[in-house]
């Protein structure tokens, strides 16, 4: 059986009467706002888990594309107390049996035949019960197992719906898989707490989305730029098509100064910048902390974090010890400034050119600021004299060259070891189901042979 320990010294704080922690768990949180059919139907999911042997603390797994069945699965697993683990529906085989093995869960449910049973009304719950394991991305390695309260979520999913100012009258448009924080958030639990619609798309497309908008009159949307770019581009846009947005949160690499102002004024919307991970979700918007997280810079310019929506480790305690200070403070691995908070690029997409150190990040947002590049992604090219070199892949409008890239990058003033020397303009980025660009693909794309 998983258990939690706190990793932060201030949970007894976050936890006093007033404090972060002092709130419903999760199914009561959500409960209490929830339309009487959805109420019935989480009772009955739990009465069939619990016909199976689920009981608090058991791990409920699952593989399923963004659906209705989503939300009822992780409402009826925190009925019981139990750990929802889902797992990403674009997951292979191979991968899913493996995650599936580090798990060992009670179940593994059918989400086309979920179990039904004797309505259960409530179970006790503490708030330190591990309430869901989440997988990383992967984008950086192997993904990891993410442990999240009962606490860490329910703080996560109120101080959202308050800093977005979230209505009964508003409705998600979630494409973000479930299986993923984002999608989690924004699609199952702020819903729950407001509550309001949520309207779930399996894949992205941004025509289809198009049209979903404009049905369902959808006024909030989450995602990485690379969402919002293609539905601007996309062949039947037209303003009055996405009348309805009022608010969209994009976080990610490519969310520019420019692509803020893009996006505001051909959605209409207001768009805000928003920082986190799986591990820390959603602690900056704006350039601001949210709620009752704190930040810091630790060595090299790494952005530390400490809150109470923070996890409470891995599912490896080597990975749990790697990633936390002994006092409690989570390594972002992303390096940042302060006041306001601005991220500069990732430890690990540091390109090392004869013994210089690009950030990607940088390189990325010089061509960026080209009037013809809408998204690029730099990476580095491993080279026998220079160890690595800069190359650059970039979505552009007109034809944009290497010559070009150098006068540009020469024009801006930038050093010439950060200056691209490979550019490949292509018409779409491979992506990892999160929406973020593929770094490891892309790299593979400039392999010799």
């Amino acid at each position: 059986m998983l258990r939690a320990t706190f990793r932060s010294p201030r949970a007894g704080e976050y936890a006093r009467p007033g404090g972060p922690w002092d709130r419903p768990t999760l199914d009561e949180l959500l409960t209490d706002a929830a339309p009487a059919p959805l109420r019935g139907r989480v009772a009955r999911v739990a009465g069939g888990l619990r016909r199976l042997g689920v009981g608090p603390g058991d791990v409920v797994a699952w593989q399923s594309p963004n659906r209705d069945e989503v939300v009822l699965a992780y409402r009826a697993c925190w009925r019981l107390g139990a750990i929802a683990a889902p797992v990403h529906h674009l997951a292979g085989p191979a991968e899913r049996d493996r995650l599936l093995a580090a798990l060992a869960p009670k179940v593994v449910l059918d989400l086309d035949a979920l179990p039904d049973g004797p309505p259960v009304d409530g179970t006790w719950t503490e708030p330190g019960q591990l309430a869901a394991v989440l997988w990383t991305s992967g984008s950086s390695g192997a993904p990891k197992g993410v442990l999240h309260t009962q606490a860490t979520l329910a703080y996560k999913a109120v101080g959202m719906a308050a800093a977005h100012g979230m209505r009964p009258d508003d409705c998600v448009l979630m494409p973000a898989p479930c299986a993923h924080i984002s999608g989690l958030l924004n699609g199952v639990t702020l819903p729950g707490v407001v509550p309001f619609r949520a309207v779930f798309m399996a894949r992205w497309d941004p025509e289809e989305a198009l049209g979903i908008i404009e049905r369902e009159r959808v006024t909030f949307m989450v995602g990485p730029p690379t969402f919002f770019v293609s539905l601007m581009r996309t062949p039947g846009f037209r303003p009055g098509r996405v009348a309805s947005l009022r608010l969209v949160s994009s976080g990610g690499a490519g969310v520019t100064s420019a692509f803020v102002d893009e996006a505001s004024r051909v959605l209409g919307a207001r768009v805000k910048r928003t920082y986190g991970s799986t591990e820390a979700p959603s602690v900056v918007t704006d350039g601001a902390a949210v709620g009752a997280v704190e930040l810091r810079l630790g060595e090299g310019g790494e952005l530390l974090v400490r809150g109470p929506e923070v996890c409470v480790g891995y599912l490896d305690p080597a990975q749990t010890e790697a990633a936390f200070t002994d006092d409690g403070w989570f390594r972002t691995g992303d390096l940042a400034t302060l006041d306001p908070v601005e991220i500069v690029g990732r430890i690990k997409d540091v390109i090392i050119r004869g013994g210089e150190n690009v950030s990607a990040a940088e390189v990325e947002a010089v061509l960026e600021a080209h009037p013809a590049v809408h998204q690029a992604v730099a990476v580095g090219v491993p080279d026998e004299l220079m160890g690595e070199r800069v190359a650059a892949f970039v979505i552009a409008s007109a034809p944009l060259g290497l010559d070009d890239v150098r006068a540009w990058f020469e024009r801006r003033g930038v050093a010439r070891f950060k200056t691209p020397e490979r550019v490949e303009v292509v018409d779409a980025l491979p992506l990892l189901p999160t929406g973020k660009p593929d770094r490891a693909a892309l790299r593979r794309l400039l392999a010799p042979g």
